[in-house]
């Protein structure tokens, strides 16, 4: 990387030099140009004439000079800034008074919030006093190896990855600094996603197989003197923790499938009031469900969409099935659709059970992510349901979200894009 970067710099260096060159030169026609003016436009004698026509073709062939090294200078620029666009790596060029002189396209997307960073202040742009003084350390000379820095954007938290070398200013007078810069925030985000993932199926497996261990070794060395009535009870303990363990397993591995770029979806057209009432039918039959009592509000002008019938089934169960799970006997739940004036399709279900808070709610779609934890690992949950939900929604083309507030019950709300056969909505 260091070898780029002060080959980089090397360029960019003469780049900058003959910029200069041409701006001075530009200044010394414009001068010229400025000075001959009032001299063409004095009253003179007659026998002066071919003097003034001297005089006024040099400064025509000035201003044709003009044009042209303008001109020139148009099109270096435009071919530096085409050559940095197309870098994906972010390029910045500050002087001796951190005042940025160059910035491609990639470090104006790593800093949105500026429109245009030419001639703006460094100070102003990043503020990390790690970084400037990198920035400062570089330009005196030192040679530094590759950082990376985590900086403040608003709300944001940025992690960049910056190598630099110093470069000659184009006149010659001074010092400036050229930087590299790698955008390194999404990277760090999904690492910190893989390690609290890793942290959090790590947890939830231990949990089982360490009740499983306990209960089996208890098992093998006191199974002859044990009373059947332990024995029994032992044994459906390590039989329910050894369920849990392959839900867990089972839900991971729908996970990897529906990530992977081969899910296996099936799509086909899918009447979707038809698709509500009988799952709605179904639950109603199932002995969990007695104490619920459940409503379908399914009408045709729902239409057809195109879905994985196994999937979208998977999707409404399992969100039945938590309502199910969290909300008291007697807790009326709701499977409800409508069509939307923009031709989609709104499907929620909703509940009046505790509702779930605030801080909760952005974080409910997570993997293992649970409001109770200790409650939803007792009625069996495994915490991946609902990020199984959201993949197979957006798989869709469509998105998912939470309302709910405490005491007020919640309602999981999917918008699902309708096929060609869909009808229009009413009204």
């Amino acid at each position: 990387m260091i070898f780029f970067v002060l080959a980089l710099g090397a360029l960019l260096s003469l780049a900058l030099r003959m910029l200069w060159k041409q701006n001075r030169a530009l200044r010394e026609l414009e001068d010229a140009a400025r000075s001959s003016q009032p001299l063409l436009h004095e009253e003179g004698p007659t026998s002066h004439l071919p003097a003034w026509s001297g005089l006024a073709e040099t400064v025509n062939r000035l201003i044709s000079d003009n044009a042209a090294l303008r001109q020139q200078r148009s099109d270096q620029l435009t071919q530096l800034e085409a050559t940095l666009g197309n870098l994906r790596e972010a390029v910045l060029i500050v002087d001796e008074a951190n005042y940025i002189h160059l910035a491609n396209r990639a470090l104006r997307d790593i800093f949105p919030a500026a429109r245009n960073l030419v001639n703006l202040r460094l100070e102003l742009i990043v503020r990390s006093a790690a970084f400037l003084d990198f920035v400062r350390t570089t330009r005196a000379g030192q040679a530094l190896p590759r950082q990376e820095f985590e900086l403040t954007e608003g709300q944001q938290t940025l992690f960049i990855e910056a190598s630099g070398a110093p470069i000659p200013a184009p006149d010659g007078k001074g010092q400036w600094a050229l930087f590299v810069i790698h955008d390194m925030t999404q990277q760090r985000k999904l690492e910190r996603m893989r390690r609290d993932f890793v942290a959090n199926a790590s947890h939830e497996l231990r949990t089982p197989l360490s009740i499983i261990k306990g209960y089996v070794e208890t098992l093998v060395e006191g199974h002859q003197t044990m009373a059947p009535a332990d024995r029994d009870r032992f044994l459906k303990t390590i039989q329910r923790h050894s369920e849990r363990l392959n839900d867990i397993i089972h839900d991971l591995l729908t996970l990897s499938r529906l990530e992977s770029s081969t899910p296996g979806l099936q799509f086909e057209p899918v009447e979707l009031a038809a698709f509500l009432t009988a799952l709605g039918d179904d639950y109603r039959q199932r002995p969990n469900a007695a104490a619920h009592p459940i409503g379908v509000s399914a009408p045709p002008e729902l239409g057809v969409a195109q879905a994985d019938p196994a999937k979208l089934t998977q999707v409404f169960s399992n969100l039945l099935d938590n309502a199910l799970k969290y909300t008291p006997a007697g807790s009326r739940i709701e499977l409800a659709g409508r069509v939307l004036e923009t031709g989609e399709v709104e499907i929620a279900v909703r509940d009046n059970g505790p509702g779930i808070p605030a801080e909760d709610l952005p974080h409910i779609f997570e993997r293992f992510y649970r409001v109770e934890k200790g409650r939803s690992r007792e009625s069996g949950g495994t915490g991946l349901g609902l990020s199984i939900v959201k993949h197979i929604v957006q798989m869709h083309g469509g998105r998912v979200w939470a309302e709910s507030a405490p005491g007020q019950g919640t309602s999981i709300v999917i918008r699902l894009p309708r096929g060609n056969g869909a009808a229009r909505p009413a009204g």
